[in-house]
């Protein structure tokens, strides 16, 4: 092999390596979304690092580790009347710009579209806004390490009378 196809194999790897982290990174935050509209608290707090993660997620609260808003996930999202949940989160996180920092850290922003139904304020909640995450790899696995949320709007109006909504 020459000096030249070794340090084009060598350039490729490095870029295969890059892609795979960006799309590790992507499922990462997909498992996180994923998790809170399943209602998953074990699921939700498992994308996080164990101890000592930035979380600001405005009106929910800041915390200075991932147990916290777990704790305020729960509380809300698990909500139940006769045995059927009342809040019906959708999350879809878009627009992802990933940046590889190091080979175990990286920074992410990502716009989220979301919608909630809450079957006890018998109201529905559109919104957007803008991820702010930073990554690490811990124990083998891609987690947040950061995760800010800055809200662009909201509009919220009530589900009226006629409204049917179906929830399993």
């Amino acid at each position: 092999m020459t000096q030249d196809t070794t340090a084009e194999l060598e350039q490729l790897r490095q870029r295969v390596a890059r892609m795979e982290t960006v799309e590790a990174i992507k499922a990462l935050k997909h498992r996180y979304w994923r998790a809170c509209d399943a209602k998953n608290p074990q699921g939700f707090r498992d994308c996080f690092i164990a101890k000592g993660a930035s979380i600001d997620f405005g009106a929910l609260g800041r915390f200075d580790d991932a147990d916290g808003i777990a704790k305020v996930f729960e509380s809300i999202a698990l909500q139940q009347v006769d045995g059927k949940p009342v809040i019906l989160d959708m999350h879809h996180g878009v627009l992802p710009d990933i940046t590889i920092t190091s080979e175990t850290t990286a920074t992410g922003a990502w716009t989220l579209r979301f919608r909630q139904v809450n079957l006890i304020d018998n109201t529905e909640t559109v919104s957007t806004g803008e991820y702010d995450d930073e990554y690490v790899i811990e124990d083998g696995e891609w987690k947040m390490s950061k995760c800010h949320f800055r809200p662009y709007w909201s509009i919220t109006r009530p589900v009226t009378a006629d409204t049917v909504v179906t929830a399993e």
